[in-house]
């Protein structure tokens, strides 16, 4: 099997009660993780690099944030 033939599927954006403070108005993969970096660049970046391209991101709470 060719890693062009491989799909992602990341199920992002829980309630995320433990970083209420930041996650008040918002999901959080779109939270910032010190700096310019979003929680959810950690987990697309590590797909990037492995040579996975095709990636889809499902979304459960606050998808418009």
């Amino acid at each position: 099997m060719e890693l062009d033939d491989i799909l992602v599927i990341l199920l992002a954006g829980g309630v995320g009660e433990r970083l209420y403070p930041l996650t008040k108005d918002r999901a959080k993969p779109p939270c910032t993780s010190g700096g310019r970096t979003r929680i959810i660049d950690f987990t697309l970046s590590n797909c990037i690099n492995s040579g996975l391209r095709h990636i889809y991101i499902a979304t459960q709470y606050k998808s418009l944030s």
